[in-house]
């Protein structure tokens, strides 16, 4: 038996004698989230809210380990066969156990829910037993290298059965989950409230009664909330950074990021995808050779962020170090588009979400490719906008990010598998299919990465998605917080985090 021991959770201390009393956490975020159900939701802001609302079975540390959390260990029988041990005692916030029968109804929820964006990523589970109230076996149909790591984020959030029931496709609007806040409010594109729940099983590490998120997506407007002390801590674009470091009532935390940002383009999605951008990937690499990433990253981003031609992160060991993205060649670039026999300029309307950032990013995109050949059409909208329209194929190309997991297959899988929920392309091809899915199942790290290496040199040249960059998280806050760290998948928890007087 291989035998997997998790180290033990260790309680933040508590408020020294004569601190403040527990009070409101006020957050400021750049987004408003979508639903507030693990199973719907594919927001990376929405993952920040369901953070303080829903624990998950394991977590990642700041060096990307799996520590326990409503799990206190698992351990593989065999190559198919996990076993989870969970933590007595913990409860829902509607006072229901959090118990082995309530893992299997959260995990066989995520595989079967209708619309589940969760299923893709724990689909390699055959069945879920209860094996007592404290054990949970699971059994795979085939070996899965990424399938614990996804239960670091919301595959690994277990709701409240009675609640989820209760509520069925209504469940996001008042989640019920293990977590260490309750939902009470969301006001939306305004705020969203959370209280302490008192029966939290680590309930000495929270020392807030409230947490306020707000989103505000204009980054000019969190930082001068930050400033003036409107908000506690806020996601930060990079040209402010120098701000907050000269301010002595704040602070930085930053943490390289497991995302990337890159533009989506629709090669299969209805209508839309009937464009030469979409029909002919001579096109897209045209593009993609009129784009100077490194000279947009010193513009736009303060040179903080990091180039790159694929969707997994230097801070991930998957990444693959010889794929470099190639470098501008405008000769090359209309080269490709005469090749392709396509009148110029082409015509790309770019939908982009209605941050500056993402506004100037669409901007000097627009310049850069203009050189080439290509007319590009900045369409900017509010987020929630851009979601919606991505799933209905209403575009043609999408400057978008993702924040990123533990394992790079949730980087990966949904977005360029034929068929994946993230797969607003409607991209398919049958070697990226079957790579993606035989590096599921190599455990070995070096082998692992030799399998995404074959399938990014198909991705280049097919460019579903043209990657730009890895970004980093940063985090502003008051200088009286205490205790809380930036982590690679961006997420906040707020174990330990308290504010001093």
């Amino acid at each position: 038996m291989r035998r997997i021991l998790l180290a033990a959770v260790t309680a933040a201390p508590l408020l020294a004698a004569g601190a403040a009393a527990p009070q409101t956490l006020r957050i400021g975020m750049n987004n408003d989230p979508d639903i507030l159900d693990p199973t719907l939701s594919r927001t990376f802001v929405g993952t920040v809210v369901m953070t303080g609302i829903c624990d998950k079975l394991v977590d990642t540390d700041p060096e990307l380990n799996i520590v326990p959390r409503l799990a206190t260990g698992y351990e593989w029988t065999d190559s198919q066969t996990l076993i989870f041990h969970l933590r007595p005692g913990v409860l829902f916030q509607d006072g229901e156990k959090m118990d082995a029968a309530a893992v299997k109804y959260s995990l066989e929820r995520d595989l079967n829910f209708p619309g589940s964006f969760r299923r893709s990523e724990i689909l390699a589970a055959d069945h879920v037993d209860v094996v007592d109230p404290l054990t949970v076996r699971v059994v795979l149909k085939e070996p899965s290298s990424p399938w614990v790591a996804q239960l670091t984020d919301r595959s690994g959030m277990m709701v409240s059965p009675k609640a989820a029931e209760a509520e069925g496709k209504d469940f996001g609007l008042h989640p019920v989950c293990a977590g260490p806040f309750r939902f009470v409010e969301r006001v939306a594109q305004d705020h969203i409230t959370l209280e302490r729940f008192p029966q939290y099983w680590d309930a000495a590490s929270i020392h807030f009664d409230r947490v306020i998120y707000r989103p505000m997506t204009d980054s000019s407007v969190r930082l001068a909330n930050l400033q003036a002390g409107a908000v506690d801590m806020a996601d930060i674009v990079p040209t402010d950074v120098d701000a907050v470091k000269r301010n002595p009532k704040l602070q930085l935390s930053t943490a390289g990021s497991l995302g990337y940002t890159g533009i989506t383009i629709n090669v299969g999605n209805g209508p839309r995808a009937d464009t030469p951008l979409g029909r002919d990937r001579r096109v897209r690499q045209a593009l993609e050779l009129s784009i100077d990433r490194e000279a947009i990253i010193q513009v736009v981003y303060n040179g903080l962020y990091t180039p790159n031609a694929q969707a997994v992160s230097p801070e991930n060991p998957l990444h693959v170090a010889a794929l470099k993205p190639p470098p501008r060649d405008i000769a090359r670039a209309k080269a490709l588009l005469a090749e392709a026999g396509v009148a110029v300029p082409v015509v790309v309307p770019l939908m982009i979400p209605n941050s500056p950032q993402a506004l100037q990013t669409g901007e000097v995109i627009q310049s850069m490719a203009k050189e080439a050949g290509f007319e590009v059409q900045i369409v900017s909208m509010d987020f929630g906008t851009t979601i919606n329209a991505s799933q209905q194929g209403d575009f043609s190309a999408w400057l978008i990010g993702w924040s990123g997991l533990l394992d790079a297959d949730s980087n990966i899988w949904a977005f360029l598998h034929t068929g994946g929920p993230l797969n607003t392309a409607h991209y398919g091809n049958a070697r990226v299919d079957a790579l993606l899915d035989r590096a599921r199942q190599v455990t070995d790290i070096a082998k692992r990465r030799a399998v995404y290496e074959q399938m990014w040199q198909q991705e280049s040249e097919d460019l579903p998605i043209i990657y730009l960059w890895s970004p980093r998280n940063i985090i502003g806050l008051s200088a009286k917080l205490q205790g809380f760290r930036s982590m690679p998948d961006g997420l906040l928890r707020l174990q330990g985090v308290q504010m001093l007087p």
